[in-house]
């Protein structure tokens, strides 16, 4: 069975990792939410990203379940934030995306779990 990752591949997942953190590590409203190391945070999201798209169970092994609304409770994700942040992943997946198809399947993963994420 094709999945997104395997159309994706790792080198083209993890340039977007890239650039989406790039557009949220620049992004006023959004920034202060990721204060911990940077690169810790590209690589939990590259490895989050590998198994939510179809992938190998990489974060899984090594940070156990993902339990993304447990792991984002602490910070203050209003609507404002959840926007920001899914207007970064669009600019990084039309950044990184030749096949405007590929780049609207990948972006249509977001919307939901954004606003699942969203606290306040």
């Amino acid at each position: 069975m094709e999945t997104l990752y395997s159309k994706i591949g790792p080198e083209k997942l993890r340039r977007l990792v890239d650039r989406f953190y790039d557009n949220v590590f620049n992004d006023s409203q959004i920034a202060f939410l990721f204060q911990t190391d940077k690169s810790v945070v590209r690589d939990k999201q590259y490895k989050f990203l590998t198994q939510f798209l179809g992938g190998p169970q990489i974060y899984n092994r090594e940070y156990g379940h993902p339990r993304m609304r447990m792991r984002h409770l602490p910070h203050k994700i209003d609507e404002a934030a959840r926007i920001e942040w899914l207007r970064c992943m669009r600019q990084a997946i039309d950044d990184t995306f030749e096949d405007k198809e590929l780049g609207d399947q990948l972006y249509s993963c977001f919307p939901q779990i954004a606003r699942h994420m969203q606290n306040c």
